[in-house]
C-alpha cells in the first residue's frame, strides 16, 4: 500500500472516528436533555415552527448555495471528502448512537458531554480537511478569506447567533443559556484539540559549549537544534545560545541531559503554542485540499 492509500484510509477511519464522537454527542446527550440545535439545523427547526416548513427540505435549500461556495474557496477534495463525512455521520447519527444507552439525567452534566465529545469529534473530522456539511462549510469558507481566525472562535460565532435567534423568537431561555454552554465548550474543545496538536516546548540553553549541547539533544531525544551567537551582559564574554523545539515527552529527557553534560549551562524552557516544520505533524485548516500535500 502505498504513501496516498495509507493517508487516505487513515483519514477515513479518523473520520469514522469523529463522526461516532459527533453522534454521540448530539443523539444520546443533546437531544435527549431538550437542547436547541445549531447550524442548518437549528436554522430549519426555527423556519418549522415559525411556517412549518419541512426541516428536511429546508436543509437541503440551505446547503445548495452554501455548497457552491465552498467549492469554488475549498475546492474539488475537501467538496468529496465532506459529502463522505456527511454520510458517515448520518449513518452514526442514526443507526449507531440509537444502539447505546441516552443519557437521562442532569441537563448540566448532558451539557458538558455534548460539548467535549463534539467539539472533539468536529476537530478530528476538520484537521483530515473534511467537514459535516451545513454551517461547516460557512465556518471553514470565512476560514480560507480569513486564516488568522481560530476555528473555534468561528464556530462559536455562528452557532451562537443561530441558538440566539432561536432563544429570542420561541422565548426559551433556558435553552439559549444552556445552547451557549454547549456552544462555548464545542469552540474551547475544537482549538485545544487543532492548534494544541503542534504545541510543545522550546529550550534556550545558554552555554559555552554549544558542540557539545547540540550533540547531546540529538543522541536524548533526536531532535535539531540551532546555535545562536550571544554575549554575557556582565562580563561581555562570548556565549553561546542552543535553541531547540521539541514536545512535552521529548523536554525531560533533554533538561536531564544538558544538565549531566553542562552544569553550568542555563536553561529556559518556553511553552510554544504552535511549532511548524520537519519532526512536526503539519495543521492546515481552511485552505484549498488541490494546493496541500494529499
Amino acid at each position: 500500500m502505498n504513501l496516498f492509500k495509507k493517508q487516505n484510509l487513515r483519514a477515513f477511519l479518523i473520520e469514522i472516528v469523529g463522526s461516532f464522537l459527533v453522534a454521540i454527542g448530539l443523539y444520546n446527550f443533546a437531544v435527549f436533555a431538550g437542547f436547541p440545535m445549531t447550524g442548518f439545523s437549528g436554522i430549519a427547526l426555527i423556519f418549522y415552527r415559525l411556517f412549518h416548513l419541512p426541516m428536511g427540505a429546508m436543509n437541503i435549500v440551505l446547503n445548495i448555495p452554501v455548497a457552491l461556495i465552498c467549492y469554488r474557496l475549498l475546492g474539488r477534495d475537501f467538496f468529496l471528502r465532506s459529502l463522505r463525512c456527511m454520510v458517515i455521520s448520518s449513518i452514526m447519527m442514526d443507526f449507531v448512537a440509537p444502539l447505546l444507552p441516552a443519557y437521562h439525567g442532569s441537563r448540566m452534566l448532558a451539557a458538558v458531554c455534548t460539548g467535549v465529545l463534539s467539539g472533539l469529534g468536529y476537530a478530528l473530522i476538520i484537521m483530515q480537511g473534511s467537514s459535516t456539511g451545513g454551517m461547516d462549510f460557512i465556518t471553514l469558507s470565512i476560514k480560507a478569506l480569513k486564516p488568522h481566525l481560530s476555528m473555534g472562535k468561528l464556530v462559536f460565532i455562528t452557532d451562537a447567533s443561530v441558538i440566539l435567534i432561536g432563544g429570542l423568537i420561541f422565548q426559551d431561555m433556558d435553552g439559549l443559556i444552556y445552547g451557549l454552554i454547549v456552544t462555548y465548550l464545542i469552540s474551547l474543545v475544537m482549538d485545544k484539540t487543532m492548534y494544541g496538536a503542534n504545541a510543545g516546548k522550546l529550550a534556550l540553553i545558554v552555554t559555552s559549549q554549544p558542540d557539545l549541547i547540540t550533540e547531546t539533544i540529538q543522541k536524548s531525544c533526536d531532535r535539531g537544534s540551532t546555535i545562536l551567537s550571544g554575549q554575557g551582559g556582565y562580563r561581555k564574554d562570548k556565549r553561546f545560545v542552543v535553541m531547540c523545539a521539541c514536545n512535552d515527552k521529548q523536554m525531560y529527557p533533554l533538561q536531564q541531559a544538558v544538565r549531566s553534560a553542562d552544569p553550568e549551562s542555563f536553561l529556559i524552557i518556553l511553552e510554544s503554542s504552535e511549532v511548524h516544520g520537519e519532526g512536526f505533524h503539519p495543521i492546515m485548516i481552511g485552505q484549498k485540499q488541490e494546493d496541500l500535500p494529499s
